[in-house]
């Protein structure tokens, strides 16, 4: 029994005891380095598409570029091992992991946090609320730091894994209003973070016009990510207000554009 029911006034009272104490390390970190105009790097690792060989190559470059933070997970995954990727880079490095999910599935303890993501640029009820419902009691026993993000797709320019599985349509390119609407309720929802996505080897990334726009109407984190395959272009997007850069597909392809990326980024705080 996880606590007990009062008779007299008819409810239920949970045993905290019962449940371990959430970590808030993570989220208390990105909010410190949004105050004081730090940009973070984050690399993301698909279990499907790493080798043991390749996955300990990214962990070692991302290592000494001074990558912030990995994060792991997919849109479908089709190989059930997203706990073993979680527990080699937990064995090689401190940098923490954070689960990108995209199932109930993807849940794995040994991470450090995970992003609780509620699509909030779709209308498919079983992402905004549904999957979240579902992996509730999971998360709850789990000692995993649960960060609330909204999630929004915005079209990079073909068609991706996650418009697909999400079976929800991304917001027009050029749609910079209904970003920055669709991020400020999101904000006033209470989600901590706000997640751009343009989808994984999107032939356009989120424009600066629509990042600025919604930089300048939340005060939450701001994640891009999805067809981020330049310095440049990285160091761009932070310039009009991202706070975190993902790259996935274009440290795949090329490893060693992780010490490009990170130069790019973390100098963008002093620009």
């Amino acid at each position: 029994m996880r606590g007990k029911f009062d008779f007299v006034n008819n409810s239920f009272t949970f045993d905290k005891s019962f449940f371990p104490p959430m970590k808030k390390n993570i989220y208390h970190r990105l909010l410190a380095a949004k105050a004081n105009k730090q940009k973070k790097f984050v690399v993301l690792i698909d279990p499907d598409k790493v080798t043991p060989e390749s996955l300990i190559k990214t962990i070692d470059i991302s290592v000494k570029a001074g990558v912030d933070y990995f994060f792991i997970g997919g849109s479908l995954l089709i190989n059930d091992s997203i706990a073993e990727c979680c527990d080699v880079i937990k064995s090689y490095c401190e940098v923490p992991v954070i689960i990108f999910p995209g199932s109930p599935s993807q849940i794995h303890s040994n991470a450090d946090g995970i992003l609780l993501l509620s699509l909030i640029s779709g209308r498919n009820p079983d992402l905004l609320i549904g999957q979240q419902v579902i992996a509730a009691a999971a998360l709850r026993e789990s000692e995993l730091e649960i960060i609330s993000t909204g999630y929004i797709l915005v079209d990079g320019g073909n068609a991706t894994t996650v418009s697909y599985i999400s079976n929800t349509f991304p917001i027009p390119y050029h749609k910079d209003d209904i970003a920055m609407s669709t991020a400020m309720a999101g904000e006033m929802l209470g989600l901590k973070l706000i997640y751009l996505e343009a989808g994984s080897g999107a032939n356009n990334c989120v424009s600066e016009n629509m990042v600025h726009r919604v930089a300048e109407n939340v005060d939450v984190p701001i994640i891009v990510g999805g067809g981020i395959s330049s310095p440049e272009k990285a160091l761009a997007l932070c310039k009009s207000g991202a706070d975190i850069i993902v790259i996935g597909t274009a440290a795949e392809k090329n490893p060693e554009i992780i010490f490009q990326m990170s130069d790019a980024i973390h100098k963008s705080e002093f620009a």
